[in-house]
């Protein structure tokens, strides 16, 4: 393929670009392909899917008590549920999935303070998908309940003063879709504001504001690689500008994976005490239940900070699409709403009239609700019941794992781990170890790795002589690897981003001597055309 056909597909999302890559690398019959690119797990979380297939069963054996006759069933009833449900817990506790169930629901009782009956009737009777989600934002014992596995895993246990409201959503991606409409919706962002963004960055942040729903204007605030990808201070200090309305970020990074200092943190709830009270943060936390002791911007700044969390990486639950929104309960937001001028309430007003007797008393994570089924469609709007079901035991999971000292945690850190030090063995450098980094996926920089090896004038011809693409595409082609460029999430050019959750461990050798081997064609190449 010539450089001008390469660069046309450099203009694609590199999602995009991995179908054609895929395409490539699949059509050599004599090789088995290779995708790293996408970042789904290749792992599940086995004891919180047992227990949800339990508890469907008693629910249905709940549901078949109304007396509706054979093949039908019908609403379960509340009062004594708790004690049925120890009964078929006693009754089955030889099948996998009831001590975890018993475990759970004890906690949720015993530690988290939930009403028995309650609980288990929400649960039970959310399982069955049998009603519309009630309430719509995210059901009640639920809330309590991911709120707990959120403190934990997103403020390291301690959590800010005050309470989270949070908003079950159909995966990050829905989370991420719903706050911008809201944010532009209820004028809380415009056409041509300014917007930073944290960079590297998964390409939905840097291609979602170039929309004509939102023609929004981006600073970049970058990431510095000789940092080992941590954010320099006169980056986070491009946020003191108050023309700056709003800063976005994956954190930890994507595709870097790595996670903010804690002085980086600090630097930023700082600006905001003393310079901006009125910034706007947006952090996407999806890979922070892979750092220990992870701590997001919800703890540092909670007030200014919308959080989205997705269980798809941690539990290996991609194709659930369960995702939440937290905003706290006393945050600048709902603030900001309410000093809009006068013609923008009114106009506010005559959107949401029809969803609140208060419109203009409604929270911006109620609006978010009701604008993400365009407000008309409000009535049957909230997260599929049995998804919030799984969102529940997947919470639980994770608050009786630290009880335990992490195995799970554990587990999952060291598979990623393992495929990390073989693919950096394979190609022939250091395997980096870095207490802030996820290690979910990692980035090649591949003229720095041409010039360590084969040194500068090598690796300047490389960058001269190619387009940023050509590496990914060579890898495909060549030898059926796909990985993503690294420069359409706007880390260095010519540069991949490997995942290493989703392949197994002893493919991540073949990727790495992958690696190495085309960095080498290049170079023979090279040298043959200079002799």
């Amino acid at each position: 393929m010539t450089r001008a056909e390469e660069k046309k597909y450099e203009g694609l999302s590199p999602f995009e670009v991995k179908d054609k890559l895929i395409k490539m690398a699949s059509s050599h019959f004599e090789r088995i392909m290779l995708n790293a690119g996408r970042g789904n797990p290749n792992w599940v979380a086995v004891a919180p899917r047992q227990g949800y297939a339990q508890l469907l069963r008693f629910a249905l054996q709940e549901s078949e008590r109304s007396g509706f006759g054979s093949g039908f069933g019908g609403t379960c009833e509340r009062e004594g549920i708790a004690n049925r449900f120890g009964s078929f817990i006693a009754d089955n506790e030889q099948s996998e999935g009831t001590a975890f169930l018993q475990e759970a629901f004890a906690y949720a009782r015993e530690r988290i303070g939930l009403d028995a009956d309650l609980f288990v009737h929400e649960m039970s009777d959310a399982i069955l998908g049998d009603h519309y989600p009630v309430p719509d934002r995210i059901l009640t014992c639920a809330e309590k309940v991911i709120l707990e596995y959120l403190n934990l895993e997103m403020c390291a246990g301690d959590p800010p003063p005050g309470k989270f409201d949070l908003f079950a959503t159909e995966g990050g991606t829905a989370a991420m879709a719903y706050i911008f409409n809201s944010l532009m919706e209820n004028r809380l962002i415009h056409k041509g504001d300014k917007i930073a963004i944290g960079s590297p960055i998964f390409t939905p942040y840097l291609e979602i504001p170039h929309l004509n729903d939102f023609e929004l204007v981006e600073l970049q605030v970058a990431q510095s690689e000789d940092l080992v990808w941590q954010y320099p201070d006169s980056e986070i200090d491009k946020l003191a500008d108050p023309s700056v309305k709003a800063f976005f970020i994956v954190h930890p990074s994507n595709p870097t994976s790595v996670a903010m200092h804690e002085e980086t943190l600090q630097r930023i709830a700082d600006l905001i005490k003393e310079k901006r009270r009125d910034l706007i943060l947006l952090t996407d936390d999806v890979y922070g239940t892979f750092v220990n002791g992870f701590k997001s911007l919800v703890a540092a700044a909670p007030y200014n900070t919308i959080l989205v969390y997705s269980y798809s990486k941690y539990f290996g639950a991609t194709g659930w699409r369960l995702g939440v929104i937290g905003l706290h309960e006393d945050n600048i937001l709902d603030k900001k709403i309410a000093a809009l001028p006068e013609v923008d309430q009114q106009a506010l007003h005559d959107r949401y009239h029809t969803v609140a007797l208060d419109p203009a008393g409604m929270k911006l994570i109620d609006r978010m609700v009701a604008d993400s089924r365009t407000v008309a469609l409000h009535h049957t709007a909230g997260l599929s019941t049995p998804q919030q079901v799984l969102m529940v035991l997947f919470s639980l999971s994770g608050l009786l794992d630290k009880k335990k000292g992490y195995p799970y945690k554990k587990n999952a850190q060291q598979i990623i781990r393992n495929r990390h030090v073989l693919l950096y063995k394979n190609i022939g450098i250091p395997c980096p170890k870095n207490p802030h980094s996820a290690d979910y996926y990692t980035t090649i920089d591949i003229p720095n790795l041409a010039r360590d090896r084969y040194g500068h004038e090598f690796a300047d011809h490389l960058v001269r002589s190619y387009e940023p693409i050509d590496f990914v595409w060579r890898l495909a082609e060549e030898k059926s690897i796909v990985l993503l460029d690294g420069g359409g999430f706007e880390a260095p050019n010519m540069s991949v981003r490997v995942s290493l959750a989703n392949l197994a461990t002893e493919a991540y050798g073949e990727i790495g001597r992958g690696i190495s081997d085309l960095l080498a064609d290049y170079h023979a190449r090279w040298k043959e055309h200079k002799e």
